[in-house]
């Protein structure tokens, strides 16, 4: 797809000198496709290969035109399978030569199939280092097929934005292993927000598919069309609980609104936190409880909260008012660290308070 973009008009030139005015039936540049369509008879073609069955040492040739070099061919090996390098398509890593203009190239196996189209360089010039990545084949033909049928690739949607779990997070929130990834935001009027899910839901499981890493949970929504059904498994408050869900269609994201930062009553706490209670317009935006940090110190700023972030939970407590989160840390051991849920810039992320030496 980037090889047609901001192109008035693309044209198709073969290798007996044919060229042909091609029609763009549509891209998708989330996954680097696009699709051109031309009237010609006496087509050369290839035949495609299974990207699945892809092994990681095996040889594969690229056919392309670096620097407007026609027809040149590399070769190599697959270096890896589905390099996490995108968020919905896994790639073939190789360490064929390919250079700009290699771009939309087929990656060929020793059988003369082609397992996946040439689309990115790892580089720090701008030209070939050792590594380079090809689209899966299997992939391509599936959004194209959707691009054939409709213009456009239509893909599920969540409306969350999601974090990494980290260890240390993992045991304070009582997870027996680290497993999962955690929700940042829900997007007011999504569908994550109208099935009730929250800031802080650790997801576990998609449709009985286990979640490690964010891209995980990307590719699984993206890969549903719009208005499935779907199950989604969340950890929250020290407990697994199921939530069932209506998928809906990916769309750009809504522009975030500033919260209003005006204060009511101060508390200070031993967490180096200083927080009041939320405004109206406040409450509004966040559509939930918690209080807003007025200043830090001690061990809030070392993990590098900053005023003006809300907290909305205390060790997995949901926290309502300054003066109810006051008396949880009051009750909290000084020798042992907490966890609280930061909201800032209308994302949430778990921040640990480890004790002050």
């Amino acid at each position: 797809a980037h090889v047609i973009e901001g192109a008035s008009e693309v044209y198709v030139k073969l290798t007996d000198k044919r060229e042909f005015k091609a029609k763009v039936v549509g891209r998708d540049a989330k996954t680097d496709v696009a699709v051109l369509k031309i009237e010609a008879k006496n087509l050369p073609k290839v035949n495609v290969g299974d990207s699945s069955k892809v092994r990681a040492g095996e040889w594969v040739i690229a056919i392309g035109s670096p620097f407007d070099l026609e027809n040149t061919v590399t070769a190599g090996i697959v270096s890896a399978k589905a390099r996490d390098t995108g968020d919905f398509v896994p790639l073939i890593q190789t360490d064929v030569a390919v250079n700009p203009g290699n771009s939309g190239g087929p990656l060929i196996n020793m059988r003369g199939e082609v397992i996946g189209i040439n689309s990115q360089i790892y580089s720090r010039s701008g030209g070939y280092m050792g590594i380079s990545f090809a689209i899966p084949i299997d992939e391509a033909i599936r959004v194209s097929e959707q691009i054939k049928a409709g213009g456009k690739v239509s893909r599920g949607r969540l409306g969350v934005r999601i974090a990494e779990l980290s260890k240390d997070i993992a045991e304070q929130i009582g997870l027996p292993k680290v497993q999962g990834v955690v929700i940042a935001q829900v997007e007011p009027g999504s569908p994550a927000e109208k099935a009730g899910l929250r800031d802080g839901d650790v997801v576990l499981k998609f449709n009985g598919q286990v979640i490690e890493k964010p891209v995980d949970l990307t590719r699984a929504v993206g890969a549903l069309k719009p208005d499935t059904k779907a199950n989604i498994s969340v950890w929250r408050n020290g407990a697994q609980r199921e939530v069932a869900l209506v998928i809906g269609e990916a769309e750009s994201d809504k522009t975030a609104q500033k919260a209003d930062k005006k204060s009511k009553k101060e508390i200070a706490n031993s967490l180096g936190l200083t927080v009041t209670d939320l405004s109206d317009a406040q409450k509004r935006d966040l559509q939930s409880g918690g209080v807003v940090v007025e200043a830090v110190d001690g061990a809030a700023a070392a993990a590098g909260i900053m005023p003006g972030d809300y907290i909305l939970s205390l060790n997995q407590l949901e926290v309502k008012d300054a003066k109810q989160f006051a008396a949880i840390v009051a009750k909290l051991d000084p020798k042992k660290a907490a966890v609280v849920l930061v909201r800032r810039d209308r994302v949430s992320q778990f921040v640990l308070l480890k004790p002050q030496q």
